[in-house]
């Protein structure tokens, strides 16, 4: 949204660079995910199952039964887990936004504080981050989307209840706690 609108404030030869250069990101990786997961699942179970009723001496005709019935459940229990997933993750969003434009609107000089440590940590000087601060204070659904976009965007509801948990873990050294933006929002889960 806010992308959106600066690019057309940027300088022309900017513009026109970028008008020239179209980035192709992969963006299906949650379904590539899904997908994964509901083969791997939806063919494991129901082989197993198959399996041991034929090592069991089931007639086919309950071998095939109870296979096109664990299909049945299996598909109900995977959209159910799918739907329950993207309504807690939507909500969890809602929340985040709700509290994002809270702080900014009670606490800007915190946010504005948050954003100069989100920018040092990137290797950005104060003299070079301030105006962006600043920037960002006078626009504050730009400001807005810029929280939200590092900090809540990256975070499923998994890594976000890690996160949450991690500030009551005992830590001997208090920097190595899970700092509150993206790079440090990422957990390998292995897919």
């Amino acid at each position: 949204m806010a992308a959106q609108n600066s690019r057309a404030t940027i300088e022309p030869e900017k513009q026109t660079l970028l008008n020239h250069h179209k980035e192709k990101h992969f963006t299906a990786g949650e379904v590539v995910r899904d997908i994964i997961i509901g083969v791997s699942d939806g063919l494991t179970v129901p082989f197993a199952l198959a399996a041991g009723l034929s090592g069991a001496n089931a007639s086919s005709s309950i071998v095939i039964t109870a296979g096109i019935a664990e299909v049945a459940a299996g598909a109900i229990s995977m959209g159910l887990g799918g739907y329950l997933a993207a309504k807690s993750e939507a909500d969890h969003y809602t929340r985040e936004l709700k509290r994002e434009e809270e702080e900014i609107i009670n606490v800007p000089d915190v946010e504005a504080a948050e954003v100069a440590e989100i920018l040092a940590e990137y290797g950005v000087e104060p003299h070079e981050y301030a105006p962006v601060v600043n920037a960002l204070r006078k626009r504050p659904q730009a400001w807005l989307d810029f929280m939200m976009n590092l900090r809540v965007e990256p975070m499923s509801c998994f890594t976000g209840g890690i996160h949450d948990l991690s500030d009551s873990w005992p830590s001997a050294n208090e920097n190595s706690k899970l700092k509150r933006h993206k790079k440090d929002y990422t957990v390998e889960l292995g897919f």
